[in-house]
């Protein structure tokens, strides 16, 4: 299992935030180049960027995001607010490795197959979720699919994984929920990625054990509440 460093973006700073609210940022960084630059210098081999502001609709972060593909020497995955298929052709040529797709890819079946089928084995698709179902639209709305159903008809199509945010936890460094990412990965043709409240080398045992491919972490490396150095030496590659 591979442990992936989130470099969240908001008004093209790096920022953490609690639970998914955007009235509770916990860390803001001003070089999201740096901190790019910095988890790769400690030894972590892919990263995981999001554009908080495409996600809710209040703006892009389209250069940041360039300039971090730009100066990459490990993959990429790139999300948020990616709903049209020109951008993720552009992130694509821009150097990403991987490009996360959720709100469109959640909605729209038509879409969700056509672009999989454009770019087979490039697109993530993320499924973030609260007490089971499935949310979209940067976390502000909560449909009626439940994700352990939503998993399960992925199957047929060429994907590079499957990300899963357990935004309930999200932020607040309280352990993740193992039950949730276990039975998502035994619903999954694809490979898994958990996402919330990932906070210690247990926690990413635990995954690790029920199968899961990765772990993309956030607020427990911008805190220092996890070393990142012997995260990196254990789940880096």
């Amino acid at each position: 299992m591979i442990a992936v460093p989130a470099v969240d973006l908001r008004s093209g700073k790096c920022v953490q935030l609690v639970g998914g609210d955007y009235d509770d940022e916990r860390v803001r960084l001003d070089d999201p180049g740096a901190v790019a630059a910095e988890w790769e210098r400690i030894g972590f081999t892919r990263l995981h960027v999001v554009d908080l502001d495409a996600a809710t609709g209040r703006g892009h972060n389209h250069d940041v995001i360039r300039e971090i593909l730009r100066d990459a020497t490990v993959p990429v995955q790139v999300g948020g607010g990616v709903r049209e298929e020109s951008r993720i052709e552009r992130l694509i040529d821009e150097g990403a490795t991987w490009v996360v797709v959720g709100t469109r890819a959640i909605e729209d079946e038509d879409w969700r197959r056509e672009m999989a089928g454009k770019f087979p084995g490039r697109l993530i698709i993320a499924a973030d979720v609260r007490e089971r179902k499935v949310v979209t639209r940067g976390w502000a709305e909560t449909s009626q699919i439940d994700v352990i159903d939503f998993v399960s008809d992925l199957a047929q199509l060429p994907l590079a994984g499957v990300l899963v945010t357990a935004v309930h936890l999200e932020g607040k460094m309280a352990g993740t929920d193992l039950p949730l990412m276990e039975d998502v990965t035994e619903a999954s043709a694809w490979p898994v990625f958990a996402s919330g409240g990932v906070t210690s080398l247990d926690d990413m045992r635990a995954l690790e054990h029920r199968g899961l491919s990765g772990a993309v972490l956030g607020m427990a490396l911008y805190t220092g509440a996890l070393d990142a150095r012997r995260l990196a030496e254990e789940f880096g590659a």
